[in-house]
């Protein structure tokens, strides 16, 4: 499948990064002690084809509303969107803030590594065990942020999608070469959490 940024196709490499702060220490007797403080977000980083139809609006986009979130569709890896039958799933019971699995019902196989997303959250969620068709606990990094209840659904597919920054480190613009749109540079994002 693919993806779009700004009416721009996307262009492979893209890099989907978990930035997930751990505090490393080593003691006197130079053993390791580890620590996080649980807080993640993914971190997205690609270039983009432009062509005259979406010129103006990647020229737009660079300089305008650099302070707002945006959405896109969340790229899913291509070996595991292949292998996916999902179709309708739901959780059937409810989970805690801080649950690594929910139990969820599902139609479909679902395969470790599928970006997923529950209805009443704005996080994106990555499965980490593949899930088989039925009833049974769905494996997922990170935990879950907000509760969740049976009467929610799991958005999985091309209807996952990412509220985003654009990382405000870029340099922001354009490179012509000869009058014709060359480049639009590598396009950094950042999930916005709420």
């Amino acid at each position: 499948m693919a993806y779009y940024y700004k009416g721009a196709k996307i262009l492979a490499p893209i890099s989907i990064t978990s930035n997930e702060p751990v505090y490393d220490v080593d003691t006197v007797s130079l053993s390791k002690q580890r620590a996080t403080q649980g807080a993640q977000r993914w971190e997205l980083s690609f270039s983009t084809i432009t062509s005259g139809d979406t010129e103006a609006e990647m020229l737009v986009g660079v300089v305008e509303g650099i302070s707002n979130a945006s959405t896109m569709v969340m790229p899913q890896l291509p070996s595991v969107d292949r292998v996916n039958t999902i179709g309708t799933s739901r959780p059937i019971s409810a989970a805690s803030a801080g649950a690594s699995t929910v139990n969820v019902n599902s139609d479909g196989f679902t395969s470790k590594g599928t970006f997923v997303k529950f209805s009443n959250h704005a996080k994106v969620y990555m499965v980490t065990e593949d899930h088989s068709a039925g009833v049974s606990p769905m494996a997922i990094y990170p935990p879950l942020r907000s509760a969740v209840t049976g009467t929610d659904t799991l958005i999985t597919g091309p209807a996952v999608s990412i509220r985003y920054y654009r990382e405000v480190s870029n340099l922001r613009g354009l490179t012509y070469t000869d009058g014709i749109l060359s480049n639009t540079g590598t396009i950094n994002l950042v999930e916005a959490l709420l």
